[in-house]
């Protein structure tokens, strides 16, 4: 077994890589030491009709479908949004039971990270 250090956008990993015939695989790869972490960007004011509850861009990407509409009732883990970042398509799901309120991208937007993509009660 050998071990490296590797650095990833200022992340330290401990890897541990196991040699077995003609392929290595990582046996385990954990965080050394948090970097620093950038400030958010300022979130823009929600829209009047917006709801208690925000559901912000993990990323940047583009919006690639709106799942749930205005008024659309949701449960936890439903799907509201599929968002594009890096040619994978991610869901953006409900965080709880509730009614969608707003949505405030549409198909083919660009978002940045901290963007509020929908709210609801």
């Amino acid at each position: 077994m050998k071990n490296y250090t590797i650095t990833v956008n200022g992340n330290v990993y401990e890897v541990s890589v196991e040699e077995s015939g003609a392929e290595s695989a990582p046996v385990a790869a954990a965080p050394k030491a948090a970097a620093p972490k950038a400030a958010a960007p300022k979130k823009a004011a929600a829209p009047a009709a917006a709801g208690s509850v925000t559901i912000a861009a993990p990323m940047i990407g583009k919006i690639l479908k709106v799942v749930a509409n205005t008024g659309a009732s949701v449960k936890k883990g439903d799907v509201i949004l599929v968002l594009e970042a890096m040619k994978m398509e991610n869901d953006i799901v409900a965080p709880q039971d509730g009614t969608i309120a707003s949505v405030n991208v549409s198909v083919g937007q660009s978002v940045e990270p901290g963007e509020v993509l929908a709210t609801m009660n």
